[in-house]
């Protein structure tokens, strides 16, 4: 018996399949911006002025800002379009109490493991000479957030590293302005290395107190963060 002909893709499913693709680039690249201060906090924008922008039509467009709008990065404005949403302080930092929570459990397991191969590559990073070290403030956050995903993704328990995926992603504009000045840079490379250090050694509680009060540091940034610093750090539209 000769195997049945395949149907051909309909248009419709074909241009459907286009514009879901397009959603998703244009979803990425509006998330991106908001993470690298392109579009600020309270900044407002039409459909229409993204899909010029972006240089694809309104509909994925559309789709894009809803699916932001239910992450919470962005607020739909009746009549007038879409706006970045503003700030909840308090929000975020009962996110940095859930992520000191998630972390100090990931370093205290970390400690009593016996492989943790892991471990070398950050020990190579984050120990490395001064000379070697990155100076970008935007390449160091990178690593900063690869540093803490690795330390919880070590200890092998899938559904933590998932959270705390989740987690850094909420948080991540939050910690990109911490390394907008030089000193937090010289600091986290610094705090880093200790917490590694006491982790290497398997002296847990030593390395649950470093992470804790290097995640603190970073926490009461949140408090200190103001209009002029966001303008400061705004990048022009690419």
């Amino acid at each position: 018996m000769s195997p049945a002909k395949r149907e051909p893709e309909s248009l419709d499913t074909a241009v459907r399949g286009k514009e879901s693709n397009l959603a998703a680039r244009v979803f990425e690249r509006v998330k991106q911006e908001i993470f690298d201060f392109v579009l600020l906090p309270g900044d407002r924008f039409t459909e229409a002025e993204v899909a010029t922008r972006m240089q694809v039509s309104r509909t994925p467009v559309r789709e894009a800002l809803y699916l932001l709008e239910r992450e919470g990065y962005l607020e739909v404005m009746f009549r007038s379009g879409w706006r970045v949403r503003p700030f909840d302080f308090q929000q975020f930092e009962d996110l940095y109490d859930v992520r000191i929570t998630l972390e100090l459990a990931a370093v205290k397991r970390l400690c009593e493991m016996e492989q943790r191969a892991a471990l070398e590559e950050l020990k190579a990073e984050w120990m490395a000479p001064k000379p070697e070290r990155l100076t970008d403030g935007r390449g160091v956050a990178a690593l900063d957030e690869k540093f803490h995903a690795t330390l919880v993704a070590a200890t092998g328990n899938a559904e933590m590293a998932r959270i705390h995926h989740d987690l850094t992603e909420r948080i991540r504009i939050i910690r990109r302005l911490d390394f907008t000045k030089d000193a937090r840079i010289e600091a986290t490379y610094n705090e880093h290395a200790r917490i590694l250090r006491a982790v290497l050694l398997r002296k847990a509680d030593q390395a649950q107190l470093l992470l804790k009060t290097h995640i603190d540091a970073s926490k009461a940034e949140v408090r200190k963060i103001t209009l002029h610093m966001l303008h400061t750090a705004r990048v022009p539209h690419p």
